[in-house]
């Protein structure tokens, strides 16, 4: 498949480049594209959350009424679930949401995704280019040339770039991303795909 390269005013620049069949023509698997989400998904978690479980609730341990003789159930503690206030039965507790995933499976998932997105025609290849500063009215034309500017977009470039990402940072639906940090999650959120030029052949190179 090739896919002709634009420069950032938009225009063809009459090169192309080709996508390997071996990467953006695969058949997709959807259960590995859903076990790498969810695993990106979980390790995203904190696992920070907490309740007071009986033994944690301060309250005194003072029976607080007879055993026998009042009509009501018996009632050993205030700290019970069943009084307001009292500790939380089988509440949340901290824990690790992480799992492990095969490195196979993981790569498999990444070249789902971007076949995907490439029978959908939803790759843009850019020649390189880079702000001498942070520009974000500058990127935000590049946007507009490319008329991607409506459109949630990935950026994929071959190494972090600061200014590129400096320039984006403050524009929604925008987000840059080296090769090295590329995963099947923020290719399937995105509704395009922007690589830089030089981007694809180290792409093609890593996978390969």
């Amino acid at each position: 498949m090739e896919i002709a390269v634009v420069n950032k005013e938009g225009q063809e620049t009459g090169r192309k480049v080709v996508l390997t069949d071996s990467i953006f023509g695969v058949e997709p698997n959807d259960h590995a594209i859903y076990l790498d989400v969810k695993q990106h998904l979980a390790n995203k978690r904190q696992g920070t959350h907490k309740s007071k479980e009986r033994w944690e609730v301060a309250y005194s341990t003072r029976k607080i009424k007879r055993q026998k003789g009042t009509g009501g159930a018996r009632a050993g503690s205030i700290k019970s679930p069943l009084f307001v206030g009292g500790g939380r039965v089988f509440g949340p507790q901290p824990r690790d949401y992480s799992f492990k995933l095969n490195k196979k499976v993981k790569q498999l998932a990444r070249m789902s995704a971007l076949a995907y997105k490439a029978k959908d025609n939803s790759i843009v290849v850019v020649e390189d280019f880079s702000f001498e500063t942070p520009k974000t009215k500058e990127f935000l034309q590049i946007n507009k040339n490319l008329k991607i500017n409506e459109k949630k977009s990935l950026y994929i470039l071959t190494e972090p770039n600061k200014t590129i990402y400096l320039s984006s940072r403050n524009l929604a639906g925008k987000k840059i991303v080296a090769i090295s940090d590329l995963n099947t999650y923020d290719i399937m959120n995105a509704s395009v795909l922007v690589f830089m030029e030089s981007t694809i052949e180290a792409l093609q190179k890593k996978d390969s």
